[in-house]
């Protein structure tokens, strides 16, 4: 199992699917196991994580 630092930049959503949208994103790359909006705009979010994978 490794660990791995991401960064993504996804459309900017309502919040109450923001939080599912990051999850499902991250979850392509690996099992979360912390992230945070590090920068909003006027039309996207960025996230950076960090993920296990197999």
């Amino acid at each position: 199992m490794t660990t791995e630092f991401i960064t993504l930049d996804l459309p900017l959503a309502p919040v109450r699917e923001l939080h599912q949208l990051i999850e499902q994103e991250l979850r392509q790359f690996g099992e979360p196991l912390r992230w945070a909006i590090t920068r909003i705009d006027s039309q996207t979010v960025e996230i950076e994580a960090v993920v296990t994978c197999e």
